[in-house]
């Protein structure tokens, strides 16, 4: 762990983002209504920028994990499956002493 690392920020690293957990992210109805409760990994996934930025925030709050997206990145988000995709890959070069979020 890093000298400025905490315990949650360790904790919340073992914690791996799955396609189950943006999946329940993306099932609050007040944030995301137009998104079916069985929604598939293949799925068209259209995000308005406040339920991106929503979205981000959580993920933030949950996983310590900070993920500022390029506008490439955001087109890219089209489905749950590389939602989940992008999502881990932050994830992974975050554990791994990179990070998109370091400038």
């Amino acid at each position: 762990m890093s000298a400025g690392a905490t315990a949650s920020d360790a904790d919340s690293s073992l914690s791996a983002i799955t396609t189950d957990t943006v999946r329940e992210l993306l099932s609050d109805r007040k944030i995301f209504p137009g998104l079916p409760d069985d929604l598939g990994e293949d799925a068209e996934l259209v995000l308005d920028s406040l339920g991106l930025v929503w979205l981000l925030h959580v993920v933030e709050e949950r996983y310590g994990l900070v993920v500022e997206p390029t506008d490439e990145d955001i087109a890219g988000l089209t489905s749950l499956r590389r939602l989940t995709g992008f999502l881990r890959a932050a994830q992974t070069d975050r554990a791994e002493g990179g990070g998109r979020d370091e400038r």
